[in-house]
């Protein structure tokens, strides 16, 4: 398999770079790099970007640990994701996931213990060039959560404002209402009580009302509507029917 070229760790004696002796060994990464990314574009411009050549790429970025096995089976010139010679060792190690060529690769960073047992630690995935930490499952919910309670309190806070603006206008038209229905009287009964007892006494002191005065002689006095009515409704009444009016024990017997 094809694989970057790698300088060996004796190369070019006399070069200021090199003594002689092994290179110094970088500091493993952080745990917590979710801040940062990782792009060579002149690497990218240079060797493609597929399953064979993508942990060399991976490998120049600040998320790889020089200590893992991969680094270890490289030095040898083994392909550095071989799981023939990486299942044979015990401590870090990276394993090539999922692949979607050439956009996306996932590498899981990884604490073999035995041929069957991994423990997974964390999570890179390269996307179109670029290397990025996937963040943890417990800090993409606190991130979830904190940013749901944000809208939530922000929602409340916008609901109590107009909330504020409603109870403030219903208070003026309270007020308005109130002075509209102060000019209305309540009637208590006690006082009209008291009144038409006033009034019966007077009407029991007083004298009763003259009778009306006689009509002259020869004085007709003109008969009302009612009165005609009255008399016709009288003469037009229906007669008195034996079943339906007197009931059945005032029938006619034959």
């Amino acid at each position: 398999m094809a694989s970057t070229p790698l300088l060996p760790p004796n190369a070019a004696a006399g070069n200021p770079n090199f003594d002689g002796n092994a290179r110094a060994t970088p500091a493993p990464p952080g745990t917590d790099m979710t801040g940062i990314c990782f792009r060579d574009q002149l690497w990218l411009n240079t060797y493609p970007l597929d399953r064979n050549l993508v942990f060399d790429y991976f490998a120049l970025s600040p998320f790889y640990d020089w200590t893992c096995n991969n680094e270890t089976i490289r030095m040898r010139s083994i392909h550095p994701l071989d799981h023939s010679h990486l299942s044979k060792m015990t401590g870090i190690e990276y394993a090539l996931s999922e692949v979607t060529e050439p956009h996306l690769f996932v590498i899981r960073k990884q604490k073999r213990d035995s041929p069957d047992k991994v423990t997974p630690m964390l999570t890179y995935y390269v996307l179109d060039g670029s290397i990025y930490q996937a963040p943890q499952l417990c800090n993409v919910f606190a991130s979830r959560v904190g940013r749901a309670l944000y809208h939530i309190s922000k929602a409340f806070t916008t609901a109590a404002s107009k909330l504020e603006k409603i109870g403030y206008v219903d208070t003026e038209n309270e007020s308005a209402t109130l002075l509209a229905k102060a000019p209305k009287e309540t009637i208590d009964l006690k006082e009209v009580k008291r009144i038409d007892h006033i009034l019966a006494s007077l009407q029991r002191k007083l004298p009763p009302a003259p009778p009306p005065p006689p009509f002259p002689e020869g004085y007709n006095p003109p008969k009302s509507a009612e009165g005609e009515n009255a008399s016709e409704a009288q003469a037009q009444l229906p007669p008195v029917d034996p079943i339906l009016d007197q009931g059945p024990s005032k029938r006619m017997k034959f």
